[in-house]
This record gives C-alpha cells, structure tokens and sequence, in this order.
C-alpha cells in the first residue's frame, strides 16, 4: 500500500438504500403536478420509456450526482448516474462518506475491476443473481487523501477523455462499414434490372415451418437442438447447444428438417429477424423460435437470404413483430412477403458480389471490434494503476 493510503471497509466508508417498487397500476407516462419520475435501469440508457408515479413517503429518491448501482440479473454491478426520480427495487443508492471519499473517486473505483470481480462473483453465487448491501459491506476500498484522490481522478479524467474520443472513431468507422453493406444491398433490392419478378414467399418456398414449441427433455449427448441464439448472421452455431436423443429428434424433424442450404430466421426473443443460410452438414433439431425455410429449385437460397436482409424487407418483418403483443414474427407474416427475383444467373452473380463485400465488411468490422477491445482493455488498466497505487 502506498505511503499515506489506508483501506477501510466500504461497508464503513459508504451506505447504501435499496429502491422501492410501486405497482404497475399507478403507472402514468405524462408529466404531471404531485407525480415524480420513476426510474429504472433502460431508463439510463433512453428516455424513450418515461414513466411517473405519485410523490410518496414510500418513493426513495436520487439527484443527478447520485451513483446507484444494478442489483439483478444481466445489470448486476452496472454503475448509474445523472438522472433524478425515484429509483427502483433493481437499483441501490450509494451514500459515500465526502468527508475521506471523493465523489468522482468513488465512481472510478465503482466501475473498476476492484469493485467489480468480487461483486460479480458473489451475485453469481446468488439464487437470484444479485447481491445485498451485507453481501459488499467487507469489501476493501483504498482511501488515499482525498488530495491525492482528486489529482489522480484528474489523470484519469484525461485519459478517459483521449479514449472516449478514440472509442467513438472506432464505433463510427464500425457502423460506416456496416452501413455502406446496408446501402449497397438496398440499392440491390430496389434499383432492379430487366427480368426481375415478383413473387411471394410461400412460392418460392417448399417448407415454411418453424422447430419444435414444447421443450424437449435434454439429454447429454445425441442430437443438437439449437435455438435463437444459435443462430448467427452468417450460420449456425454448435458451440453451447443442448441435445436431445435420436428417438426424439426424429419426431421432430418430421415436422421441421434444417438441412445445409436452408435459411432460418429468429422469430422472437433479442435477435427477432436475424436471417441466415444454413452452411453446416450437421444434423440438429430447432426450437420454435426459428422459422425454418427451405426454397425451391428455381431460385438461390443464398439470394433469398440476402433479400430477407435488405432494408425494406426487414423493415417488413421488423414492423410486423413490432405489432405483436409479444415482439415475435408469425408464420402468417412470412407468408406473404413478396421478394423480387431475378432469373438465376443474374441471382448467382448478385451473390458473389454481396458475398464479397459480406466479407471485406466482416473484416473491417473485427478490426474495428479489436480496437474497440483494446481501448476498454486500457481503460481497465488504468482503473487498476489508480488504485494500486501506480498512477
């Protein structure tokens, strides 16, 4: 420990108070005299989802300058600041003692590896995956002079502003490379040659099924069952799959078959529309989160595929599902979809030229990724140099 610092327990240099949760009933989504806004972790993100409830003794309440942090599931240990309301039962209010803690010291020490191992290791012991204010109260925080805290918040400040900027180019030339795929497949689909027609989708189609809605009995070995997460853009993926035995699988391939060369479409869930064709020989069942089509002769999966992730097409499917109670797309919105084709010679060449920018686009884009990567792994390490002692 560097001269002059101490380690104390966070439990005795910081207080923490859980939210409240008022029920969805009292809910209004307009501002109004006697309401306050109720805050919940996507609202940290967007203010898309504004919501109020009715000023309360029961309300606990967060300014701009309040750190609060995620308490369950996927946004344990996240570290959110810069909104006021009252704040929910998913989120902790920190309490920091000013008086040997600088604020903005604090929050870096929040969002460091220091605070954040330990923390996630014991949410990932929880039943719940969280974790109570008991559970962190022994955690070690080094306590330099709030001096040395600030001149070191004021390195770091500097630094992660050189980074941020340096993040925001790589994400920029991410989404341009993205985005000139996007524009030359729209342009594809819409600027059409002679020749092309017109036809909907269940015509081009054979099969247009999806896999299985009750969930089988797993089994360790056998057959792989895969689901929407094992669906990627480019194909699928055996890397964390369940199995189900051969006697079961081949029940559920009568109904649905996924062979090489079909395409499948995430039908619900996180990734609602993401297309791919099938390139491994493997055999394996799907989940009913997968639509499974298999196209016929006249025409190129390959070519459909990319159809189904142009623009105006996804933006088809991407409002049907929007419509649905639950967001999910219907074999009913497959359907009918209607997909421009041209004869298959000029479908092949569309292919290999869509193909070969896929992948000049999918290059840059791991280049872009690993910059990205790099960055957050500098940030990393100069959260540790601050509080080690080395910066």
């Amino acid at each position: 420990m560097k001269k002059g610092w101490q380690t104390k327990k966070l439990g005795d240099v910081c207080d923490f108070e859980g939210g409240s949760q008022p029920p969805k009933s009292e809910f209004i989504y307009d501002e109004k005299p006697g309401y306050v806004r109720f805050l919940q972790i996507r609202d940290f993100g967007s203010d898309k989802n504004i919501t109020y409830i009715r000023h309360s003794k029961k309300n606990r309440l967060c300014d701009e300058n309040d750190i609060l942090i995620g308490r369950y599931g996927a946004s344990v240990g996240k570290i959110l600041t810069g909104k006021a309301g009252s704040y929910n039962v998913a989120l902790m209010k920190t309490l920091p003692n000013l008086e040997v803690l600088d604020q903005s010291w604090f929050y870096d020490f929040l969002i460091s590896d220091e605070f954040q191992k330990p923390l996630l290791n014991i949410a990932d012991r929880s039943a719940q995956a969280g974790f109570s204010k008991d559970d962190i109260y022994n955690f070690p925080v080094p306590v330099p002079p709030l001096a040395e805290q600030q001149r070191i918040v004021g390195l770091l400040d500097e630094a992660f502003e050189g980074l941020a900027t340096a993040k925001a180019n790589a994400e920029k030339n991410l989404q341009n490379a993205r985005a000139l795929f996007e524009s030359h497949l729209q342009s594809v689909f819409t600027q059409r040659g002679p020749g092309w027609v017109e036809t909907a989708l269940e015509d081009i189609c054979v099969k247009i099924t999806d896999g299985e809605h009750l969930r089988p009995k797993v089994t360790s070995s056998g057959v792989p069952f895969l689901s929407a997460k094992d669906v990627l853009a480019h194909d699928v993926v055996f890397d964390d799959t369940l199995f189900v035995s051969e006697q079961d699988a081949a029940k559920f391939r009568k109904r649905c078959n996924p062979e090489k060369g079909d395409i499948l479409i995430v039908s619900r869930g996180a990734t609602v529309g993401r297309t791919c064709v099938v390139k491994s020989d493997r055999m394996f069942c799907l989940l009913g989160s997968v639509i499974l089509l298999k196209i016929g002769g006249s025409q190129l999966s390959h070519f459909i595929s990319y159809a189904l992730k142009s623009p105006a097409i996804r933006s088809q499917l991407m409002t049907a599902s929007e419509a649905a109670a639950q967001q999910a797309i219907y074999l009913r919105d497959i359907k009918p979809l209607k997909i421009g084709c041209p004869p298959v010679g000029v479908q092949r060449s569309i292919v290999a030229k869509l193909d070969g920018l896929s992948e000049e686009t999918q290059r840059l884009a791991r280049l872009y990724e690993r910059k990205l990567a790099a960055l957050e792994a500098l940030k990393k390490s100069l959260l540790h140099q601050a509080f080690t002692g080395e910066l």
